[in-house]
């Protein structure tokens, strides 16, 4: 027994050592920038969302103010062709895209004219799909800041003053936070979502902060009765530069992970409305509203229900990975997993020293 318990505290002892190795002279910021880029499913995804974004807003013709750039797809969701034939069962509309080569009694390798089919009219579906997928970022990043912005900044007020303001913002908080989620948006979106997709997303994010503010909250509460915030007290700082110089850059980890987890959800949040008819409106497009159109399409042409959902479905986990990998890497007390390589090489640099 005493054998065993021995054992276990030297591969302890082993792993603490191979990690303080590898963290040896670096800073706060650096350590957590070696251990986010360590985590693979954080990696993967970042790549995999920055390949979305740039494929999906290089696709269409974009008009910024006064200047226009052009799309490298030849349609637009505005554009009508015939809809195409030969399709199974008698369907039109069907996909183009061939992934099965010619010497395996495929069509060939190839997008064809309308690699995602078209919808009932005769639009390019693939050019609907890449509309609707801006409109989806777009609402996740707007509501992730504005809901990012004044969570933070309730829930600082809240946990550094303490007392009467703690209590005023909580019970705002706590009453905002009974009303379901879905509620809300259909309410703001029945009345805000002709006005466009940046005045959905403006409206929905001054109701997604709750969460966030609580996190906040608590993590203020924790750090204003730390040795370095009384010493900042002592030295003559003001509250103004206490929150905003020495609390608030101890608290950022949490913020910027739960900011992360805010975005994932609130391109779920806009699926659901524009699901509903509450969301984004026509002419305008977006992932949920193409999936409520036609959702009774899904046993005759699926493909016009699968596309949608797969970028719904691939951007919402990669938020989510980067959350993860964000949260492991703020996150002192989580350590990576020690591998055969990494033992081999702390135990000949440990030979080494022995011998020098």
């Amino acid at each position: 027994m005493i054998f065993g318990r021995k054992r276990v505290e030297s591969a302890d002892s082993e792993q603490g050592s191979i990690i303080n190795k590898e963290t040896e002279g670096l800073s706060q910021g650096q350590i957590v920038r070696k251990k986010f880029l360590q985590h693979k499913a954080a990696m993967i995804a970042i790549f995999v969302l920055s390949s979305i974004v740039i494929f999906v807003f290089s696709a269409l013709k974009q008009k910024i103010g006064p200047w226009t750039y052009p799309g490298w797809w030849r349609y637009g969701i505005e554009d009508l062709s015939d809809l195409t034939t030969g399709c199974k069962d008698g369907l039109v509309g069907c996909p183009t895209a061939s992934l099965r080569p010619q010497w395996l009694g495929g069509a060939g390798i190839g997008l064809g004219e309308h690699p995602f089919g078209q919808d009932d009219i005769g639009r390019d579906y693939f050019a609907l799909v890449m509309r609707g997928a801006q409109r989806s970022l777009m609402v996740t990043v707007i509501i992730g800041s504005i809901g990012g912005v004044i969570g933070t900044v309730v829930g600082a007020i809240a946990g550094f003053y303490r007392g009467k303001v703690d209590s005023i913002l909580m019970r705002f908080t706590d009453f905002i936070i009974t009303v379901p989620a879905i509620i809300i948006g259909s309410v703001i979106g029945f009345h805000f979502g002709n006005l466009g997709v940046a005045f959905l997303a403006f409206y929905l994010g001054l109701f997604a902060w709750t969460g966030l503010s609580r996190l906040v909250r608590g993590e203020f509460l924790t750090l204003r009765e730390r040795e370095f915030v009384d010493a900042a007290r002592v030295a003559g700082a003001t509250n103004r530069r206490i929150i905003f110089k020495h609390i608030l850059p101890n608290a950022v980890g949490i913020i910027i992970v739960s900011v992360t987890l805010l975005m994932s959800g609130a391109i779920l949040l806009e699926t659901a409305l524009s699901y509903l008819g509450f969301g984004v409106l026509p002419p305008d497009v977006s992932l949920g509203l193409l999936i409520s159109q036609y959702q009774e399409s899904f046993t005759t042409r699926p493909w016009l229900f699968w596309y949608p959902g797969i970028f719904i479905v691939t951007i919402a986990l990669c938020i989510n990975f980067i959350g993860d990998g964000l949260r492991d890497a703020f996150d002192p007390r989580q350590r990576r997993q020690i591998t055969r390589k990494d033992r081999r090489d702390a135990r000949v640099l440990k030979k080494a020293s022995a011998h020098a």
